[in-house]
């Protein structure tokens, strides 16, 4: 990824700002099998598939997604058709992908949207000169749109209220046990269906270090997961409602969702532990700025704030620490 900066720990911050290295190894086959169906894609603008792809994986070791040495990007998904693997990278101004599974036309189908194709960068400007350098540095950046809310709605509640190592060895440890095989070359595995989520014994949410509070919000979540689908093609404030209406989702795990669901440009992640600091000591030197604070600075970007946060994210700057890291709970020990 071209204009890095050098390598950061994987937080829950670099990772929603686009900050994706190549991890694991090259899967089994180097070459799309046979079966795979295959497309190409011309992008309507400068694309950076690291900025693009990058808020869908969750930590290094996500059994749903990986970054190989060969430039490519590999994503597993239970689409609307089936369960499904695919294969995305870069040739030149093209995008090859190749798909495997039952999911796989619908993969190939949604690409475009997928790498932000409904993303409109042109009606973003600029205010403060961090942002302008930062855009300026990575033209690439698009806000892609999966189209899935469930997917990314379960991985933000096992985020909320918990060190981002706690919440990526739960979502590493449920996928693995619970998720099927994914189709295709690469050993990665499928988000469970909701029902599988319904069912997982309470002991078995403890082992993986996930509270009674966040795996009962999950299981009021895949109750209804039909009607939170639908969301994905909503706009912005309706969805944000609609995700809200379940109990134990606030506004907070709604914006980390449509943010990848619906490719949310406006969808600001108010209540985070650490993006309101950010924004402030980008923006103003301000280091103690709280949700009120941060959403005065982001005023100027109305219909864009997200779009902004990302770029302050890629920018680097970040306030010094003061204070140890909060120290990682272990609930399966109790």
């Amino acid at each position: 990824m071209s204009g890095r900066f050098a390598p950061r720990p994987v937080t829950r911050t670099t990772v929603r700002g686009g900050d994706t290295a190549a991890t694991g190894s090259v899967p089994r086959q180097s070459a799309p099998a046979p079966s795979a169906r295959t497309r190409t894609w011309t992008p309507p603008g400068p694309l950076d598939l690291a900025l693009a792809l990058g808020p869908l994986r969750r930590g290094p070791a996500d059994p749903t997604f990986r970054a190989t040495p060969d430039g490519a990007f590999w994503r597993t998904c239970r689409t609307p058709a089936g369960p499904g693997t695919l294969r995305v990278t870069a040739r030149g101004p093209l995008v090859e992908a190749s798909a495997w599974g039952e999911g796989a036309d619908w993969l190939l189908d949604e690409l475009p949207p997928l790498l932000g194709s409904l993303d409109d960068p042109s009606a973003f400007v600029p205010r403060h000169r961090v942002v302008a350098e930062t855009r300026r540095r990575r033209p690439g950046l698009r806000l892609g749109r999966t189209g899935l809310v469930l997917e990314s709605l379960i991985a933000s509640i096992l985020e909320q209220k918990v060190t981002t190592h706690e919440a990526y060895r739960a979502w590493r440890l449920l996928i693995r046990k619970y998720g099927d095989p994914a189709p295709g070359p690469v050993d990665l595995h499928i988000t469970p269906s909701p029902r599988t989520w319904a069912l997982i014994p309470s002991w078995e949410w403890h082992r993986a270090g996930v509270d009674s509070k966040r795996s009962a919000t999950i299981l009021r979540a895949v109750r209804v997961a039909g009607r939170l689908e639908e969301a994905a093609t909503m706009p912005l404030e309706q969805a944000s409602a609609r995700l809200q209406l379940i109990p134990g989702i606030g506004p907070w795990t709604a914006a980390e969702t449509l943010q990848r669901s619906n490719g949310a440009a406006d969808a600001v992640s108010v209540g985070d532990y650490h993006l309101p600091s950010t924004v402030g000591y980008a923006l103003a030197g301000n280091r103690d700025a709280d949700d009120d604070a941060m959403l005065e600075l982001l005023a100027p970007y109305a219909g864009q704030r997200h779009r902004a946060a990302r770029l302050i994210l890629l920018s680097g700057r970040t306030p010094p620490r003061h204070a140890p890291r909060m120290t990682p709970g272990n609930i399966a020990a109790l």
